[in-house]
């Protein structure tokens, strides 16, 4: 009956110590600061090293209504406060959390995603003691972000978006579980040579292919074409297939690039007038993504003026998808001549 009773009690010992504040605050103790100024401040050498950059967003978001999914202040939290209320975060990673922003992400500059590339470069990439990185994005620009750094940022090492589409004081918010999935993608062996990924909504979504789908619900980032790469159960990532890129793809080097150049974006529409891509050119535009109906065509008169623009000030034209892409290239100052012609075919077909 003795030794019955003392295992009990070393059995609640151990029960109670796993989930017992006062043993994962003496844990907390232990900080590091490595090479590049990134601080760890809860760290064990047995767990893999990632950092967040953190940039606003409705994952940082707060409301006074707990029902809120509009209408709430979108940048109200930093990323430390939001780790706080994710302890279980901190026995996935090391983590050395940055605010390198903290804005609505329709405010988001073309120097940020620029900015957080370097970043990456430098503090993860060529880092070797480094597993990965974070980035949290709010949703409405998070996909020109994203596609942005798989561009420019393809070293191997995962590079994880996370989002959120209910503000931290909502009911049920979906933030907190993105940013810990989030984080359990680059401490995982199985995600390197991905590229960049978007991870919401218990999906693991390709960077390359992610898009926006819905204003309001939490499954809004798909890639219906080209599917997800996997999913996340338990916190544990589980992947349908080996690591791939996109045939597609090019990585565009931006290392000694300082800012990317302006591209506007024109939708084609019923009756077009051909003003708006001479004023886009005139006020200072030095590439021209045309959103095109069908398969990317325009009017017989855009087609013209595109022909005359593209002859009179030697600047690229493109349509669709490849807005960023054009701008990183421009930012290169590589290949114009060989793909205006490209662009301009495809444009005009």
């Amino acid at each position: 009956m003795g030794l019955l009773l003392q295992t009990l009690v070393v059995s609640a010992l151990a029960i109670t110590s796993y989930a017992s504040p006062w043993v994962y605050s003496r844990a907390a103790h232990t900080s590091r600061t490595n090479s590049n100024g990134l601080t760890f401040n809860h760290f064990n050498s047995s767990l893999p090293n990632v950092t967040i950059l953190a940039t606003g967003g409705t994952i940082a978001g707060t409301s006074n209504d707990k029902t809120a999914t509009a209408g709430y202040e979108s940048d109200a939290l930093g990323i430390n406060s939001l780790l706080s209320e994710i302890p279980d975060i901190f026995n996935v990673a090391n983590i050395a959390a940055v605010q390198a922003k903290n804005v609505n992400s329709g405010d988001i500059p073309s120097s940020l995603p620029l900015n957080l590339t370097h970043r990456v470069q430098i503090e993860v990439c060529d880092d070797p003691t480094m597993s990965g990185a974070v980035i949290t994005h709010g949703t409405d620009t998070l996909e020109e972000s994203a596609f942005f750094i798989d561009a420019t940022g393809n070293c191997g090492k995962p590079i994880v978006f996370v989002s959120s589409m209910r503000p931290s004081t909502a009911i049920s918010a979906d933030g907190p579980m993105n940013l810990l999935q989030g984080v359990t993608i680059p401490a995982d062996k199985n995600s390197k040579d991905r590229g960049a990924l978007v991870v919401t909504n218990d999906r693991i979504v390709s960077a390359f292919f992610a898009t926006k789908t819905n204003a309001n619900t939490m499954d809004t980032f798909k890639a219906y074409e080209q599917g997800s790469m996997g999913f996340i159960v338990s916190n544990k990532p589980y992947f349908y297939y080996t690591a791939v890129q996109p045939i597609a793809k090019h990585v565009a080097d931006v290392s000694d690039v300082d800012a990317v150049p302006r591209v506007d974006i024109l939708y084609a529409y019923e009756d077009m007038q051909v003003d708006s891509i001479y004023s886009a050119v005139k006020n200072g535009a030095k590439g021209v993504v045309v959103a095109g109906e069908g398969a990317g065509g325009v009017s017989t008169d855009f087609a013209s003026a595109i022909n005359d623009i593209v002859a009179k000030h030697n600047i690229p034209l493109c349509c669709r998808t490849v807005l960023i892409l054009l701008g990183l290239l421009l930012a290169e100052k590589k290949g114009l001549e060989d793909i205006r012609g490209v662009f301009l075919k495809a444009t005009v077909a």
